[in-house]
């Protein structure tokens, strides 16, 4: 009686020995007021917003790239690898159950004495049903299903941001697609208009109204406007070469590529501040809250390891040492009972995984404000270059009308014989260039929104999200006039495209 009173107080000490630490408080990510958070709700953009653009070409491109993608199918494979992780966890809560046969040829050792065998060589054979049960009486196991179930949605988040992220690269080299075909209109206007210029300037130089000085200085401007178109021309192919990959495609892909027909104003739509729901709705940031509770859980299911564990099992079948007998009534037997485990010395290891997981819920929570932090610094940026491209373009139209004024008017002074056709060919670059700086603008800025789209969730919505307590973000306010005097910018780019070819 003594010896077994010592043995429990034994065993009873050494189990408060492995008792786990007091887990304290778990990491906060930033608080609101730390970022600033505060706007109206933003409605997210509609699913499929580029259709939107009427472009059919586009989205031809785009429903290939969401379907065909290496890597958004990369994204899926790790979704469901996660999938199929929480449903292992998930099973471990579950009674197990298996049925086992077996048959042995055994020689019994001649201890065992002739009334068990002893000696002699025979078959054991065993037939029957074992079920088995963790009751998980401190959440262990459930915690780590709760952690793998929110891997697992962290993982469909990823998938998200992948097809969101994808979608925004299929729309940018779309615009540089379109943007390049613009650049080149340009350059072939002006190499034409140059050639025209060598020509007018080569019949004044043989009336004798220009010297050969004129006449090279007009030539020397033709190689440099082809310069610009082969540019343009190169810029259009690597276009389609990002298009075709985007799609996972290869070269024979490329020449099926025409040319954009975008109706560019339809991204004219954005807040006047940075929206209250931009953190709820964006899917890295979903997913990164996700992480943070899959690692709260598995801080808990860490913790939960230093208690002890019960296990029920039962059993029936069949045992025989001869095959003749195996199946029947005198072989069956069963049996029942519960098994407790009770960690004592284990070298350290359930200490050191317990500050792993706490380690992990740290970088977790790290991560988490990371993410958040750039998702505001994005959003804002984007915001900032858009109403500052809108104000470049508002001044890039009265360098435009100037330079047009001046090309007038250095024409009729030419017809006039009041000066050289060398001031016309200035004032003509300096038409063509306020034209080119007017597409650059102009798409810049639709970039910017595209960006801007992206960096607001997209189209990507989730339930309940613009309720979630931190589905909020920094209110920037845009410029009072830029937003308006965008609108009126971008509405002029079309009419000013052919504005120098309708004047000659």
């Amino acid at each position: 009686m003594k010896r077994a009173s010592w043995l429990g107080a034994t065993l009873l000490l050494s189990a408060c020995a492995t008792l786990p630490p007091h887990p304290g408080a778990a990491p906060a990510p930033l608080p609101d007021s730390r970022l600033g958070l505060s706007g109206p709700a933003f409605t997210p953009a509609p699913e499929a917003w580029w259709r939107g653009l009427g472009d059919a070409q586009l989205d031809r491109l785009m429903s290939a790239a969401l379907q065909d993608n290496p890597r958004l199918a990369e994204a899926n494979a790790r979704w469901q690898a996660a999938q199929a992780q929480a449903a292992a966890a998930r099973a471990t809560q579950l009674p197990a159950a298996q049925f086992k046969g077996s048959e042995e040829r055994l020689k019994v050792p001649q201890g065992f004495g002739p009334y068990l065998l002893g000696g002699q060589s025979v078959w054991f054979g065993s037939l029957g049903a074992a079920l088995s049960w963790d009751p998980d009486l401190w959440g262990e196991h459930a915690d780590e299903s709760a952690a793998a179930r929110r891997l697992a949605g962290a993982a469909a988040m990823d998938r998200a941001e992948a097809r969101l992220l994808l979608g925004g690269a299929v729309m940018q080299a779309y615009l540089q697609l379109d943007r390049a075909y613009a650049l080149e209109d340009i350059a072939a206007d002006t190499e034409a208009q140059r050639a025209r210029v060598v020509e007018i300037t080569r019949r004044r130089v043989i009336a004798g109204l220009d010297t050969r000085v004129e006449l090279r200085e007009a030539e020397g401007e033709l190689p440099q406007a082809h310069l610009a178109l082969l540019q343009a021309q190169a810029e259009e192919a690597l276009a389609r070469h990002e298009l075709a990959a985007l799609v996972g495609r290869g070269g024979d892909f490329y020449a099926s590529i025409q040319r954009p027909r975008l109706n560019i104003q339809a991204l004219q739509g954005l807040p006047d501040e940075l929206p209250i729901n931009l953190l709820a709705r964006r899917p890295d940031v979903i997913a990164a809250r996700e992480r943070i509770a899959a690692a709260d859980a598995q801080r808990r299911a860490a913790r939960a390891a230093f208690y002890p564990s019960v296990n029920l099992s039962a059993l029936a079948g069949f045992a025989s040492v001869s095959l003749s007998n195996l199946v029947s009534a005198e072989s069956f037997g069963y049996g029942a009972g519960p098994a407790l485990s009770l960690p004592i010395f284990d070298g350290g290891r359930l200490r050191a995984q317990y500050r792993g997981a706490q380690a992990g819920l740290v970088e977790a929570v790290s991560s988490y404000d990371d993410i958040v932090l750039g998702a505001v610094h994005q959003a804002a940026d984007q915001i900032s270059l858009i109403d500052s491209l809108a104000a470049q373009q508002q001044q890039q139209i009265q360098w435009l009308d100037a330079a047009q004024e001046a090309y007038r008017l250095d024409e009729e002074r030419y017809r006039a014989g009041l000066s050289t056709y060398l001031s016309v060919l200035n004032a003509e670059t300096d038409v063509f260039n306020a034209r080119r700086t007017a597409v650059e603008l102009h798409h810049q800025r639709a970039s910017a929104r595209v960006t801007l789209l992206i960096a607001l969730g997209g189209s990507f919505s989730t339930p309940g999200a613009a309720a979630s307590g931190r589905g909020t973000a920094a209110a920037v306010p845009r410029a009072g006039s830029a937003g308006s005097a965008g609108s009126a910018v971008a509405a002029q780019i079309t009419a000013l495209h052919n504005t120098f070819n309708t004047g000659n």
